[in-house]
């Protein structure tokens, strides 16, 4: 490990086979960006449809207590999939991802309330919340648009 690394506080608490931290660190970046382009991609894959047919929702959307729907169906479709393309990407990335959380988090309220599913039902939105909330707070690292351009909000 350079001395960088060896400052970074991530990796204060040592392994438990000290020959690997040179691996752990070399791999931190790389899992991360990892994480970040399959977060955005899944999102982006998720809102496909919606962004083809972005008024398709309304119904659902006013469902679940969101008026107009005119007005938050194509508002979800473009936090999906644009949400979902600048999270891969990493520009704007802690904006998209706190959207994307809310957006997961309402899911999280759908499956486990509306729909009386319990956790078993929201399990998967949990995660994918967590996961964008870890973005969301994080921002994205130098593996991205934000860190090429100096710059991250």
């Amino acid at each position: 490990m350079d001395d960088k690394t060896m400052n970074d506080p991530r990796f204060d608490v040592p392994s438990r086979i000290p020959a690997l931290n040179g691996l752990y660190a070399g791999l931190y970046t790389a899992s991360e960006t990892l994480l970040r382009v399959v977060c955005g991609l899944a999102l982006v894959t998720h809102g496909l449809p919606k962004i083809m047919n972005p008024f398709g929702a309304v119904g659902m959307v006013e469902g679940l207590g969101f008026y107009p729907g005119v007005f938050w169906s194509p508002l979800l479709a473009l936090t999906e999939f644009l949400g979902g393309l600048l999270i891969a990407i990493g520009f704007l990335t802690r904006p998209a991802a706190l959207a994307a959380t809310i957006v997961l988090l309402v899911t999280v309220w759908f499956h486990w309330i509306t729909q009386g599913q319990g956790y078993s039902g929201a399990e998967k939105s949990i995660l994918w919340a967590a996961i964008t909330l870890f973005f969301a707070i994080r921002g994205a690292n130098r593996h991205s648009v934000d860190a090429a351009l100096g710059r991250q909000f």
